[in-house]
């Protein structure tokens, strides 16, 4: 079995699964020092980090080149929502990305919108 190194990606094994657990990767923390939730947007600065982050933190700081959501991020690295925070915490703390929570859209909300969605779905299903 060839052992993937970090720049072939995930360290994944199709067979048996992850090779490093989901919490190694953010140092057993399950708090990030950042306040995100998972519709949170980040995006690069073009700062380089000075202190040394993991393979994963690299990654992430590459699926940042334009406004990309937490969730999205999380799933690219197939890794859990919170520990994704607490690498992208420690990105925003190094200064290598922003983080600012989504534009509300009230337009969103609107019970016109809404029932027509609901009854597109309706005629789908």
């Amino acid at each position: 079995m060839k052992v993937p190194s970090p720049k072939d990606g995930p360290l994944l094994d199709d067979a048996a699964g992850r090779l490093i657990r989901p919490y190694t990767v953010s140092g057993g923390r399950t708090r990030p020092t950042a306040a995100l939730d998972l519709l949170s947007l980040v995006m690069a600065t073009g700062t380089v980090p000075q202190t040394h982050l993991g393979p994963e933190h690299a990654t992430a700081l590459g699926l940042c080149d334009g406004p990309t959501s937490v969730a999205e991020i999380s799933a690219h690295l197939r890794l859990p929502a919170v520990v994704t925070k607490v690498l992208l915490s420690d990105l925003v703390d190094c200064g290598a990305v922003t983080a600012r929570a989504p534009r509300c859209n009230d337009s969103l909300t609107d019970r016109s919108l809404l029932e027509a969605v609901l009854d597109g779905l309706r005629r789908r299903l």
